[in-house]
């Protein structure tokens, strides 16, 4: 399905509820040009410096973590009610031992703004480049989220993206909300 451009502020509702519920995939790069997606149900999306932000956590001991410190950039894409499935699994292992787009079939459409590739099976899809980034230090946090989130001391950096391009499918707003009637 031909995807049509968007605003950043476009399907705010779409992937903030996804966020919230399935997950969404975060898509990046390898130096060596493989493409890698991860899951993630952690994040925010709104407007600092001045321009359209995503801020994405990822853990210093994952793959993609890699990945964007070598491109410094990263697709976030919304997977339709159908794909929940997608994202799941893209959380349960890594892209170091296992290439996820071959074993899944999933199509790496290249980024016309970022190196890192969108996920064609997904609906909404947010190109972003690195403009800034907080590591998140134990001092900075409660103890409960500590405690929550952080038992093993395993923190994250917060990746601060300006949203350079969005594009979805059509029908991307039914196709997520799916998930909302059920």
């Amino acid at each position: 399905m031909p995807k049509i451009e968007a605003q950043a502020q476009d399907y705010l509702a779409e992937t903030i509820y996804a966020l919230g519920h399935e997950g969404l995939l975060l898509a990046s790069v390898a130096a060596t040009g493989k493409p890698n997606a991860m899951a993630i149900g952690w994040g925010q999306i709104g407007v600092m410096w001045g321009r359209p932000i995503l801020v994405v956590p990822v853990r210093f001991s994952r793959y993609t973590f890699e990945c964007i410190e070598h491109t410094k950039d990263f697709t976030v894409n919304v997977a339709p009610a159908e794909l929940a499935w997608l994202v799941e699994f893209c959380g349960t292992c890594s892209g170091r031992e296992r290439d996820k787009f071959a074993e899944k079939g999933l199509l790496a459409t290249p980024g016309q703004h970022v190196k890192s590739p969108i996920i064609e099976q997904c609906v909404i899809h947010y190109e972003c480049r690195v403009v800034g980034f907080t590591n998140v230090e134990e001092k900075n946090i409660s103890a409960q989220v500590r405690e929550e989130c952080y038992p093993q001391g395993n923190f994250h950096r917060l990746y601060y993206g300006q949203v350079l391009r969005v594009c979805a499918d059509a029908d991307a707003r039914q196709r997520v909300s799916l998930a909302k009637a059920k």
